[in-house]
């Protein structure tokens, strides 16, 4: 899969909507088609495959590169760089392991985007651990969340409130903050190489959900309740009976109903009803730690 072969971003705004007008014509997938698509890929090399596979998911690229555009660097270059963490996802996507490319791509489009920025910017050189680019990648957003928007330095309960909701020390907010405050106030003017102007806060990014992160919310959701279907399938028939109606049903059946079923003692039942959730849960570990295992060092960059 060649960079060339997807659609180009010409420099100026009006390059960008031109490609993001291009991007929308490739239609969504289907999750059959998605995963006839990366089958094909996977075991024939179909490069044709992969390429629907990749230009069915650039929208979801570009919301995400959107994300990023408040640390002033070209948005065409950091989509570019999106759309090579989607083509490493593509290769890599297995689609027997059930759940859709959008959910498992977005941590590499991410973690390619967020190492072009680092590679980018020698300020952030400085920050290296997983705490200081949590905490770099994050500051802006929560600052525009709580209106600290003033260059200079937080007041103290804001340094508190954010350092909090971050999970890092006080110390490491009052520093990120005067070395970014130090580049580049959120108020100052920024023009871009293509053309885009405006004020750092302008670019902050936008909270509200879009129809990609819906994709993905529902993915996840699709996810989830595979984990499930596969983590039942360790169970026998009485077990799997036992465990839906006590613990999957909107009005679950008394243990006196199902003792009668089975012609056992509800006591007996329980007992059947415990093992049964318990061998549930270590399957759905089982399984999501071959799901985690995939894009731990996504998820740690």
């Amino acid at each position: 899969m060649a960079r060339n072969t997807l659609p180009s971003i010409a420099a100026g705004e009006g390059g960008l909507n031109r490609y993001l007008d291009e991007i929308r014509k490739f239609p969504m997938l289907e999750p059959q088609q998605e995963y006839m698509l990366a089958k094909r890929y996977q075991e024939h090399d179909d490069r044709n495959a992969a390429h629907q596979l990749v230009t069915s998911h650039l929208r979801l690229v570009a919301k995400i590169a959107m994300g990023y555009r408040g640390y002033g660097l070209p948005i065409g270059e950091v989509i570019s760089e999106g759309n090579v963490g989607l083509m490493q996802a593509v290769k890599k996507f297995d689609p027997e392991r059930g759940f859709r490319l959008a959910t498992y791509a977005m941590w590499w489009i991410k973690a390619a985007i967020q190492e072009y920025i680092l590679r980018s910017w020698s300020l952030v050189k400085m920050g290296t651990t997983a705490n200081q680019k949590r905490l770099f990648f994050n500051l802006r957003r929560m600052k525009g969340k709580i209106q600290a928007i003033d260059d200079g330095d937080l007041r103290p309960d804001q340094v508190t409130e954010i350092a909090t909701k971050l999970q890092v020390s006080e110390e490491e907010v009052v520093s990120m903050n005067r070395r970014l405050s130090g580049d580049a106030s959120l108020n100052a003017p920024i023009k871009a190489s293509e053309g885009d102007s405006g004020q750092w806060q302008d670019w902050l990014v936008d909270d509200r959900d879009s129809q990609e992160e819906t994709l993905i919310e529902q993915d996840e959701l699709e996810t989830r309740r595979a984990m499930l279907a596969r983590a039942m399938s360790v169970l026998n028939d009485r077990e799997r009976r036992i465990f839906e109606a006590r613990r999957l049903s909107e009005d679950p059946v008394t243990l006196e109903e199902l003792s009668t079923e089975f012609d056992i003692s509800r006591e007996r039942v329980r007992q059947i009803e415990v093992r049964a959730f318990e061998k549930v849960q270590e399957a759905v570990q089982k399984f999501a730690a071959e799901q985690a295992s995939a894009v731990r060092v996504i998820e740690q960059a």
